[in-house]
Parts: structure tokens; sequence; C-alpha cells
């Protein structure tokens, strides 16, 4: 039987978003840049905004704008951002 879209759990999405978040968090690192660079670089000018979204506080997540940009900031290819980890 097909699953619909509307069977997908909050569990299932709340994962997507923490694997979104733990990338960003790694491609950031990787390269040394902090997040304060990383917000400006998005033109974010709340720093605590930017870390709420990379650490899912308050219910906050990248939306797709912030993760396209993040991919160009970052210069990775932006699938990276959004696979699962192996």
């Amino acid at each position: 039987m097909k699953k619909e879209l509307s069977d997908i759990s909050e569990q299932e999405i709340n994962e997507f978003y923490k694997n979104i978040s733990k990338n960003v968090k790694e491609a950031r690192s990787a390269i040394k840049m902090s997040q304060l660079e990383l917000s400006l670089k998005l033109g974010i000018k709340s720093i605590a905004f930017y870390s709420n979204c990379e650490n899912l506080r308050y219910n906050k997540h990248f939306n797709l704008e912030h993760i396209y940009k993040i991919s160009k900031a970052l210069n990775v290819n932006i699938c990276d951002i959004l696979k699962k980890p192996s």
C-alpha cells in the first residue's frame, strides 16, 4: 500500500529538520566559519535566530531560502544539506 503524504509523522518531519541542521553545522564548521559570519552572509541580522535554527531551539528551523543561501555561502551542493546522514 502506498504511503500518503498526510501519513508522514511529526517525528519524521522533525528528523528531517534535524538532519538539515546537522549538515549545515558540519559544513560551516568544516571551513571554520562562525555562526555570526554565516548569519551576516545570509542577511540574518539576529545571531540568536540563526543559532536557534541551527540548534532547533524554540521550534525554529531553516526555510528554503535559507538553505539555498547557505549552500551558496558555504560553497556546498544543496543536496549535501538535504541528505540523510549515512
